[in-house]
Formats: C-alpha cells, sequence, structure tokens
C-alpha cells in the first residue's frame, strides 16, 4: 500500500530524483534518521560537563540502563560491545517511530533495513566467535559426540542462518503490519483524527521490537563468547 504523502520523497522529486525517491524511499528516510541522529548527539556532546544538561541527561541514563543490562547478561567481559548494541537500539528505535509522524516511512518496513540490521549481528557473532575461540570456535558447531558431530554440524549451521531470518523478518513484518494500519486510519480519517490509543500501541510497539532486536543480539554475542561444553 502506497504511503498518501511522503515529506522527504517530496522533496526528491523536486530536484528531479523522482525515480530514486519512488523506488527507495526507505533509503531516503534511514538517511533522515542518520541525519537526525547525528545532529542530536552533536547537540548532547556538545558542551560535555560533570552536571549534565538535559540531552546530555537523557542520553546518559538510556546509555547506562542499556549497559547495566547487557553486562547484566555478557558479565563484564561484554561491555565493550555496548557501542554496536546500543547503536543498533537506538537506531531500530527511531525508525520505528518516525513512522508515526504523518509524512515519514518507517526505514524498517523494509525487509531491505531489516536484513542489513541482521546481517550486521550475523556477522559480528562469529567475529566475536573467532576473537575468543581461534580456530577453536568450530567446536561451537560440532557438539560434544564425535560421531554425530556432522549432524550437529548442519543443524547448527541452519540455526545460525535462521537467526538472520528471525532477526529481520520479526522486525520487518511487525512495522509493516503496524504501518499499513496507520495508513489505512490515515486514509479513511486523517492525520489529525487517527485514534490515539492506536498511536500508544505505535510507540509500545516501536519500543519493544527495538528492544528485541537489542536483546536477541546480546544473546548472540553472548553465545559465540561462552566456551563449548
Amino acid at each position: 500500500m502506497e504511503h498518501p504523502y511522503l515529506i522527504f520523497v517530496k522533496l526528491f522529486e523536486g530536484i528531479g530524483l523522482d525515480h530514486f525517491a519512488h523506488t527507495y524511499p526507505h533509503v531516503i528516510y534511514t538517511w533522515v534518521v542518520m541525519a537526525f541522529l547525528i545532529g542530536v548527539a552533536f547537540l548532547a556532546t556538545r558542551g560535555i560537563s560533570l552536571v549534565p544538561q538535559k540531552l546530555q541527561n537523557v542520553f546518559e541514563m538510556l546509555i547506562s540502563r542499556l549497559e547495566e543490562f547487557m553486562v547484566g547478561i555478557t558479565g563484564e567481559e561484554g561491555r565493550w560491545l555496548l557501542p554496536l548494541t546500543a547503536t543498533l537500539f537506538i537506531f531500530i528505535a527511531v525508525s520505528n517511530l518516525v513512522g508515526l509522524i504523518p509524512g515519514f516511512l518507517p526505514p524498517t518496513a523494509n525487509l531491505n533495513t531489516t536484513l542489513a540490521c541482521a546481517l550486521i549481528v550475523f556477522v559480528f557473532t562469529h567475529v566475536i566467535g573467532i576473537k575468543y575461540h581461534g580456530v577453536a570456535y568450530i567446536k561451537h558447531f560440532l557438539g560434544p559426540v564425535w560421531w554425530l558431530m556432522p549432524v550437529i554440524f548442519i543443524i547448527e549451521v541452519i540455526g545460525h542462518l535462521a537467526r538472520i531470518l528471525s532477526l529481520s523478518l520479526r522486525l520487518f513484518g511487525n512495522m509493516m503490519g503496524h504501518e499499513l494500519v496507520l495508513t489505512i486510519l490515515f486514509l479513511l480519517a486523517g492525520a489529525f483524527f487517527v485514534p490515539l490509543p492506536i498511536m500508544a500501541m505505535g510507540i509500545f510497539v516501536a519500543l519493544v521490537q527495538a528492544f528485541v532486536f537489542f536483546l536477541l543480539s546480546v544473546m548472540y554475542f553472548t553465545g559465540a563468547m561462552e566456551h563449548t561444553h
């Protein structure tokens, strides 16, 4: 279903990029989210002080809560993973939330965006495994019984590849479904008459889906760091 009006798509049309705007609207809104996050991060860190200002305080609270939660799962050894996991959470959360603004499209309502995030987690999971275990990381795919190793290896490979589908399709499906509901309501009732409970549910779904992606990423990273039994 086509969104009734996309502000930044219209802007790209205005500069003669009609084909790109209509073919890759999710790319345009990914750029919008990135620009927004870079701008907010710049404002939050421009005048860092021991007594934080409002924006700095918000970021510090958010990052510290994510760090506490993640370290509770990975232990102190996994603290270095926070920049990646926190970035994924914030990017996905903001990408989900922009879909609630009339004229904006959530980048995560496109499978290409969610698949890109999932591939980052998938690749980095194995980078962590090799970093911590070297060649011995292959033991994560073989199991403890030698004569079952070929079967276990195939099952493990399928399971790890399924993580890509799990991460990408879950996020994409939820955001696309919610976007379709909002679009229908927008067409039927107008931008200012979309029921508030639907909007509240949208905020809840957007944040929950970002947190689920964050949680699963942390669990996959933790599994790669652990020693096999």
